[in-house]
């Protein structure tokens, strides 16, 4: 076990998607007052903009630059640069946005309203250079948008070879220029997935009747030729998108005290238990315990401050949380 240590919550207002910019500091929506906001060195929001962004239901974080993608409910998107605050109107029929390593270029699906119209684009983020890369047809549900890393990789794709049973199934990869990547296979369904720091390997849980429908974490690479190599059970019951990686080695995962069986195709069956936060070591399987110092129902974690801070946020309790590592 770890020592006990203070956490803190230092936002206590609703917030929406935060997420780690180039330096390690965590920056979100404030729903309150629809202003962007960074957490300082000190602890302290500082207002990234004046500027007032009402009503936002999601924001796409560039990893470099001090921009973003803004999508309303209505399915208006925006690109706004937060330094020359300047804004650009980007087409309502795109959704599902990543950015790149880079911060040049996003992707995202172009849904038209017939399945013909429908692609996987890529551009640069502020909607110029379009180039579409894959038809999705009636597809797009079964494709995922997630820009590795190392820029191999754009989406992932559930559209695999379906003889595979009911318990496994064939993930594809999608790069920019419709490359013949090789695949994963993955033993379950209800595939979700989040890319190591340096896109080498990918972090996913499913679930199948051998977890009595619980979620699974595992781990694979899933870069070059060793792309499908090394898979590995990380003996954990929970959900990718509860992880966060510090290095390509060391995970940390919030892991709930009990699972009912069938929360892995019924996520909410979930929403009131609470979570553990492990720190796995991926090589060794050695996972150590952090003691939080309330009772957490974790939605998402970080860890920023060049590995020194955890963040997180709680299903039932406004705001972001901080914890010292």
């Amino acid at each position: 076990y770890y020592l006990a240590k203070r956490e803190e919550k230092i936002v206590a207002e609703p917030i929406v998607d935060p997420a780690l910019d180039a330096g390690g500091r965590v920056q979100y929506y404030n729903k309150n007052d629809g202003k962007f906001y960074r957490v300082g060195t000190d602890g302290r929001a500082v207002e990234m903009s004046d500027t007032v962004f009402y009503g936002v239901s999601n924001v796409n974080w560039s990893p470099t630059n001090n921009e973003s993608i803004i999508e309303y409910p209505d399915g208006a998107n925006i690109y706004y640069n937060f330094d020359a605050k300047k804004q650009i109107t980007l087409p309502k029929h795109w959704q599902d946005f990543s950015f790149s390593s880079l911060g040049d270029k996003i992707a995202a699906k172009s849904i038209g309203l017939s399945p013909e119209n429908r692609w996987l684009t890529i551009s640069d983020p502020q909607g110029k250079n379009i180039t579409a890369v894959e038809a999705l047809g009636e597809n797009a549900d079964k494709v995922t948008v997630n820009w590795s890393p190392n820029n191999q990789i754009i989406a992932t794709s559930l559209t695999g070879d379906k003889s595979l049973g009911a318990d496994r199934q064939e993930v594809l990869f999608i790069g920019q220029h419709k490359e013949n990547l090789k695949s994963i296979i993955v033993e379950g369904r209800g595939f979700e997935s989040q890319w190591s720091p340096q896109g080498n390997k990918l972090l996913y849980s499913v679930y199948s009747a051998r977890s009595s429908f619980k979620p699974e974490l595992w781990l694979v690479n899933a870069s070059g030729e060793s792309t499908g190599t090394g898979r590995k059970m990380l003996n954990l019951n929970t959900w990718s998108n509860k992880c966060a990686f510090a290095d390509e080695r060391f995970v940390f995962c919030a892991v709930q005290t009990e699972l009912n069986t069938g929360s892995g195709f019924a996520p909410g069956l979930a929403d009131n238990t609470e979570d553990v936060i492990y720190k796995i070591d991926t090589e060794t399987g050695i996972k150590s315990e952090l003691a939080l110092d309330e009772y957490h129902v974790i939605s998402s974690l970080y860890i920023g401050d060049n590995g020194k801070t955890l963040y997180f946020t709680d299903k039932n309790q406004i705001g972001l949380f901080s914890f010292p590592l």
